[in-house]
């Protein structure tokens, strides 16, 4: 039986198109940075002493492949599984089951000391950066933990490389012995991001890192964002439930529903043809100031279902105008469709 190839694995040149600017981009076939197979994260969750225990299935078999400089957005609603999938990345949690390589090394069967070279390459950027700094501690600290613990170099090196780093950020020098408290929400944000890149780690995980901010600060830090990663060639895994912001800065987009893929595509394409019916309608529902480019809304009926108690067959067959018995019975895997992998049994109905 021919195996299906993991979802962002890449037998040619990346999509001229997709994302930002490319054009600077290696063109030659680069091995992943980090690759995701059939990975799962369930939860017990005790109900008393003489009942059943239940499980969460916060993640149920998602597969991916990351390479280098190249920026994956993971989209979906809340309780999709998106920030769970983050905290699995960065190992700050063990996978259930499945597989994760980050750089060649398998995760499951790393050393303690293989764990925490891969922990400083692989970093993470988190949504509120108010409650992800230490109020005690001014950036220079903040700064300066992660060299102190993961570099040989010395105070006046590490000191060096902090002064650069806050200058790579847009922050000046003199805000290096200051408190979290005293910076605007996207200057926090700023120094959020210089600890994460201060290693100047393969991949970084930003989970909703433009969501708590005004919306005139976004795209400044969604810039700063792509011009570190061209300096770096860091690849990004970008956590959002704003398609908006995704448009802006991803180079291909995974989309989740109750803690599966179902659909897998270049930004390009996904944007100029949704082919699941859930993305079609979060698709529908993105704001646009452009008049051409917005949709037709399509309403989603009912409420997502609960990890505790997922439906057989088809997650979303509740919810799907689509849906038929095959749906209610059997769960659809990911399959190649018009230039992207799609979970659905009913996309030849759909597509004609």
């Amino acid at each position: 039986m021919t195996r299906e190839p993991i979802p962002g694995q890449r037998a040619a040149a990346p999509v001229q198109g997709a994302g930002h600017d490319t054009g600077c981009r290696e063109e030659s076939v680069q091995p992943d940075m980090l690759r995701a197979q059939d990975l799962t994260r369930h939860y017990p969750v005790g109900q008393g002493l003489f009942k059943k225990g239940l499980t969460v299935k916060a993640l149920n078999g998602v597969s991916f492949g990351l390479a280098r400089r190249r920026t994956l957005a993971v989209v979906g609603e809340s309780g999709c599984g998106k920030s769970t999938l983050a905290r699995v990345l960065t190992l700050i949690e063990t996978p259930t089951s499945g597989s994760l390589v980050i750089d060649g090394v398998d995760v499951a069967h790393a050393t303690a000391q293989q764990r925490a070279r891969m922990r400083s390459k692989i970093q993470m950027v988190f949504q509120n950066p108010f409650a992800s700094l230490n109020p005690r501690k001014t950036v220079m600290a903040t700064l300066d933990e992660p060299l102190l613990i993961n570099t040989p170099f010395t105070r006046r090196e590490r000191h060096e490389k902090i002064a650069a780093m806050l200058g790579q950020v847009g922050l000046r020098p003199e805000h290096a012995q200051r408190y979290p408290h005293m910076f605007s929400g996207g200057q926090r944000q700023r120094v959020a991001i210089a600890r994460a890149m201060i290693l100047n780690p393969a991949i970084v995980v930003a989970d909703e890192p433009v969501s708590a901010l005004d919306v005139s600060i976004q795209a400044q830090i969604l810039n700063l964002f792509m011009d570190l990663q061209d300096q770096f060639a860091t690849s990004y895994v970008f956590i959002s439930h704003n398609l908006s912001v995704v448009e802006h800065s991803a180079d291909d987009i995974m989309v989740m529903y109750l803690g599966r893929v179902v659909e897998y595509g270049s930004k390009s394409d996904l944007f100029a043809g949704p082919k699941h019916p859930y993305t079609r309608a979060l698709m529908s529902a993105t704001p646009t100031v452009h008049k051409q480019d917005r949709r037709i809304r399509i309403e989603i009926g009912g409420e997502l279902p609960s990890p505790l108690n997922p439906p057989s067959g088809c997650a979303f067959h509740a919810r799907c105008p689509h849906a038929e018995e095959r749906c209610r019975q059997e769960s659809p895997a990911l399959r190649h469709w018009e230039g992207a992998q799609v979970a659905c049994h009913q996309l030849e109905k759909i597509s004609g």
